[in-house]
């Protein structure tokens, strides 16, 4: 009993060791950028025909392609356009109320703050952006209802 107590000591008591990529992605970094190509235009496209394509290529490529699952999961994270903030209208600034002159600013933190603090012209501008953008920015929490409900609308019409 004490040769097994000695050699179990160390042992992980839930039986499993983590892996050591968790919270990484395992998809192939070609994958990444093709979906991010396929995705970085400013009206949705045809999740179906880009799914499709990216499956071709990695079938060309060799690459295991995602599932679709996979595919619609990496919208959420895909990266999207960034702005200085030194380089957005006066009232997208006046929205953006804590950061410095001199930030850079993801497009779906542009929309959230926009939607959430802006005026009528900054909300203009937010409702412009491209596409992952809103998407992105209506996976967010922390929004006052009647932003949220803004937000919403802008992408029903939009087709997001």
């Amino acid at each position: 009993m004490e040769r097994a107590e000695a050699r179990l000591r160390g042992a992980p008591s839930h039986g499993r060791r983590p892996r050591s990529d968790r919270g990484a992605s395992r998809l192939d970094g070609r994958i990444l950028k093709w979906l991010t190509s396929a995705t970085s235009g400013h009206d949705r496209p045809n999740m179906t025909a880009v799914i499709a394509d990216v499956t071709a290529q990695c079938r060309r490529e060799g690459v295991k392609p995602p599932s679709r699952a996979s595919a619609y999961k990496l919208l959420a994270t895909l990266p999207t356009a960034t702005f200085r903030q030194e380089t957005l209208p006066a009232s997208v600034r006046d929205a953006l109320y804590n950061l410095t002159g001199e930030s850079v600013v993801p497009a779906h933190q542009v929309a959230f703050y926009c939607f959430n603090y802006g005026d009528l012209a900054a909300v203009s501008f937010a409702a412009g952006l491209p596409w992952l953008a809103l998407y992105q920015a209506g996976r967010m929490s922390g929004y006052r209802a009647r932003s949220r409900g803004l937000l919403e609308a802008v992408m029903r019409a939009r087709g997001v």
